[in-house]
């Protein structure tokens, strides 16, 4: 049965764990999605997780009746220097023992490469790769993987070949809907990245984005920065459903096709469908619910 989560990105940057916690129960979640926290799992940084953190958090989920479905990192893994590679995988190490102890299974991260360094960066992520899978699956961890825009590798289907390549039960793919423009250079075909997603798809992350390809969706200063190079950048949004131009008629029809909301995993368990709303927290008290209502009417279980 798929766990329907909230990812608490836009909660933890105005409030404490414990009222983060009590919130996503307010809003008839049972499961958080823990994307990066200062306290616990910080961008890039080494993860924390004191005693005192993890003590507030474990009284939390028991007062509320939430689970944690997974963990967000951001690590260097792909480097693209060795020393950014090596540091990241003893980030990995450590956050595998924080997800443990937690009793969470699932790991939900980036390439976090440079995509003005493909090349090497495709390289060291194999590196990675290679070194870390064994501790997965010696610890029963399913790490999902997710293009991102502005990353060595943004196409779905790629990325979705790196994973399988691996033959893994413990190594699956996250499709996040807000990045999806950047999956196929703007055509928006979610309908076909699914579904050549197949088995490996474990993870759909929800929210809405502009096409950032066609002409003044978005609109960046000085204009040279719309090139590809050292100072490029790439613009994307995680608005609410239907505020922007993702096709999420065809992402649910395709998921119903695929059974998403029936699937288990191996490694981790059941599949996982995360509200990823970022830009609005003062809308959240109606976004977060509506978007929870919406999941569990378009994925029946």
């Amino acid at each position: 049965m798929v766990k329907i989560a909230f990812d608490v990105d836009v909660l933890a940057k105005q409030m404490s764990i414990t009222g983060m916690v009590r919130k996503v129960a307010d809003w008839g979640y049972r499961y958080i999605e823990q994307s990066p926290h200062p306290r616990i799992n910080p961008f890039y940084k080494h993860p924390l997780f004191s005693r005192e953190c993890e003590q507030e958090y474990r009284k939390a989920l028991k007062e509320t009746g939430v689970e944690i479905s997974s963990f967000i990192v951001v690590y260097r893994w792909s480097g693209p220097s060795e020393e950014e590679r090596r540091m990241a995988v003893a980030n990995w190490k450590k956050i595998v023992q924080v997800a443990a102890g937690m009793g969470v299974r699932v790991i939900n991260t980036e390439l976090s490469g440079d995509p003005n360094q493909a090349e090497i960066c495709n390289g060291m992520w194999f590196r990675s790769m290679d070194e870390l899978l064994p501790l997965f699956e010696k610890e029963g961890i399913r790490v999902e993987i997710q293009s991102h825009p502005y990353d060595f590798c943004e196409l779905s289907d790629e990325t979705v070949d790196m994973v399988k390549s691996y033959r893994s039960d413990n190594l699956t793919y996250v499709y996040s809907a807000s990045h999806g423009f950047f999956y196929d250079k703007g055509k928006g075909d979610v309908r076909g990245m699914l579904k050549y997603s197949g088995d490996s798809l474990s993870h759909v992350l929800f929210a809405d984005t502009l096409n950032q390809t066609l002409d003044c969706r978005y609109i960046v200063n000085p204009p040279w920065l719309n090139g590809r190079g050292k100072s490029d950048v790439a613009v994307h949004q995680h608005m609410a459903m239907g505020e922007g131009e993702v096709d999420f008629k065809g992402i649910f029809e395709t998921l119903r096709e695929m059974e998403f909301a029936k699937r288990t995993f191996k490694a981790g368990g059941d599949s996982i469908a995360c509200v990823s709303y970022f830009g609005f927290p003062e809308r959240m008290e109606k976004e977060a619910r509506s978007a929870r209502e919406r999941i569990e009417k378009e994925l029946p279980q």
